[in-house]
């Protein structure tokens, strides 16, 4: 490694080591599924939480905390065993473009999986584990949740990185299902998914840094974009390249400094 990339390697690093900590919880997404304790509540807090992020992080935490509220603060439970009358209720829950039909159908879809897969990891696994590609899994996991009715609007909720998407928030999901490396941000729940195969989640901010530091030369944030800076970041740190997710985002909200 020359040594301007040892300099870029200890730059992210250290931004890493900044903004991965617990303080981070509470100003983000993260801090909704990180109010329960039993691993399917979390995945679904976590699933829903990560869905609704886009717009300023206040809102998205408050939109996210409100629908599990909506679920009674019992998310597998609400899920599995409510009523069907009980599902009324979302269909009055608004956030931006995510209105009560999108809602409705996220819900059922939800159920749906549940009653057929222990949990969540299983099926992202499913698509996951053929050739060791997280792409694979998101595309199986969102072809099975789209097997429920829906309005042709309810889709686009749910990236298809097949379609050249950069599904950022659902790679952010699966940081936080995923990654397990103590700092008490990401909750490593799933064991069947290497975090060395994760892909960055890309959105406005990090890709603006990314490009910055000369991690990232594609101009659009899509699944080629996504592909081009995991790569690069594997040359840091092959083993969990998304940890630098936190440089990058942390960076691109808050500032170079």
């Amino acid at each position: 490694m020359n040594p301007e990339m040892r300099n870029l390697k200890a730059f992210l690093d250290a931004k890493s080591d900044e903004f991965n900590t617990a303080d981070f919880i509470a100003r983000d997404p993260v801090s909704v599924p990180h109010r329960f304790n039993s691993p399917p509540d979390i995945e679904i807090a976590g699933f829903l939480s990560a869905t609704l992020s886009w717009g300023q992080r206040p809102q998205i935490i408050a939109k996210a905390r409100a629908l599990t509220e909506l679920m009674d603060n019992e998310p597998y439970n609400f899920l599995t065993q409510a009523p069907e009358k009980e599902f009324e209720r979302f269909s009055r829950f608004i956030y931006r473009t995510f209105n009560g039909d999108d809602c409705l159908f996220f819900m059922y879809s939800l159920r749906s999986v549940y009653r057929e897969y222990e949990t969540m990891e299983q099926l992202f696994t499913e698509g996951y584990r053929k050739e060791n590609s997280v792409r694979d899994g998101i595309i199986t996991f969102r072809k099975k949740f789209l097997e429920m009715p829906h309005l042709v609007r309810s889709a686009k909720h749910l990236a298809d990185p097949g379609s050249g998407s950069a599904a950022k928030r659902v790679n952010m999901f699966l940081r936080w299902m995923v990654r397990n490396d103590g700092r008490g941000v990401d909750f490593g729940l799933w064991k069947r998914i290497d975090p060395a195969h994760l892909m960055c989640p890309l959105d406005v901010h990090s890709g603006r840094i990314a490009r910055m530091l000369g991690l990232l030369k594609r101009k659009q944030d899509d699944w080629k974009a996504v592909e081009e800076l995991t790569a690069n970041l594997r040359l840091f740190n092959a083993g969990d390249p998304v940890k630098y997710d936190y440089a990058l985002f942390g960076t691109g909200v808050n500032g170079m400094h």
